[in-house]
């Protein structure tokens, strides 16, 4: 029988395996979706080839292995930098400079290439995840993973690009797919004169707390959604105040920035807001 000494002393290894299996698994969560993915799988054909290497006493084979994987940890840190730096930074959400850096660049980017494209009317979808997985709600298209450049999102978006239909997805300061599908809301409320691209974005901002930035191809009229709603007839400052005060992690807000804020959404509810 298990005495009561072993009973107290089993919680220990209970709760390690526990914290190591979900850290492990939101790690391998987070892996999937870059391009490290497919550095880790080789990792691991390796690893299962060291294995058989040693069970069938592959002596010249298993010790190029056994070398290899000796210089593992270097060549981790430099394979999977931008993963582990991303991985980082999102921990409780921390609000370091250098995050806070990389979302002002992030919302300079799509401000730039929102106020191109609405002066040339061509339509664009851009989602900006947060803390939720976009990867859960929505249908991802073609991977792109690449930095977030203006002249990159004005080419996807481009009507002769052959992944200009659908939405784009950013995360930090990475476009990691283009051509998506995300899911169309399916409030009875609205205006029927919305397309789909608006029915799209606010159904994406209803089931995860992703900004999402709109450019009619009829008008080139700028829009936004957050958390299920919609303000349309944006100026490209008043986008960029937005995307402050919803990406940009700030440590503190000043007085004047509170300010600021305020007036913004007064101005805010005179727009179509739906």
């Amino acid at each position: 029988m298990i005495d009561e000494a072993s009973l107290q002393n089993l919680w220990r290894p209970v709760v390690e395996i526990s914290i190591l299996a979900v850290g492990i698994y939101y790690i391998l969560m987070f892996v999937r979706r870059t391009h490290g993915w497919g550095v880790l799988i080789g990792f691991v054909v390796l690893m299962g080839m060291w294995v058989v290497t040693t069970l069938l006493n592959l002596t010249v084979l298993n010790w190029m292995l056994v070398q290899f994987f000796s210089l593992s940890a270097y060549a981790a840190l430099i394979l999977f930098h931008p993963e582990i730096r991303r991985l980082l930074s999102r921990l409780g959400n921390l609000r370091n400079f250098a995050l806070i850096r990389e979302q002002r660049e992030t919302m300079e980017v799509i401000v730039q290439a929102v106020d191109r494209l609405s002066d040339v009317k061509i339509g664009a979808l851009i989602a900006i995840e947060q803390t939720h997985d976009l990867s859960q709600v929505v249908e991802l298209g073609v991977p792109v993973d690449c930095d977030a450049t203006s002249e990159m999102l004005e080419t996807i978006f481009f009507p002769n690009n052959a992944i200009h239909d659908g939405g784009v997805v950013i995360q930090g300061d990475r476009i990691t797919h283009a051509a998506c599908i995300f899911p169309l809301t399916r409030r009875q409320d609205l205006q029927k004169s919305l397309g789909t691209r608006h029915r799209a974005a606010i159904g994406l901002s209803e089931e995860t707390d992703a900004v999402v930035v709109m450019v009619s191809e009829e008008t080139g009229m700028i829009s936004y959604a957050h958390k299920g709603n919609l303000v349309r007839g944006l100026s490209c400052e008043e986008l960029r105040s937005i995307l402050s005060s919803l990406i940009v992690k700030a440590v503190s807000r000043s007085a004047k920035r509170a300010a600021k804020h305020q007036e913004l959404q007064r101005t805010l509810k005179k727009k179509t807001i739906v």
